[in-house]
């Protein structure tokens, strides 16, 4: 999957993508929830799945992001 990072007046979205299947718009939040779907039908369910790694789950799709996690 590909991930492009972009900055707007909302903070950073992050968009995450699979060739031919499209992409889902990710919400970077600042209150520990990780990300949030930002273009919205699906929320966004977020899990730490390893070391600075998380899932985020939408619909039948599932990513796994860098993230800060707080684990060493």
């Amino acid at each position: 999957c590909t991930v492009e990072e972009m900055s707007g007046d909302d903070g950073t979205v992050l968009v995450v993508g699979r060739s031919n299947v499209g992409y889902r718009r990710l919400q970077i939040t600042t209150d520990g929830r990780g990300v949030v779907s930002a273009d919205g039908a699906e929320p966004a369910k977020v899990s730490i799945v390893g070391d600075n790694v998380i899932e985020v789950a939408i619909g039948n799709d599932r990513y796994h992001l860098p993230a800060n996690t707080g684990a060493k």
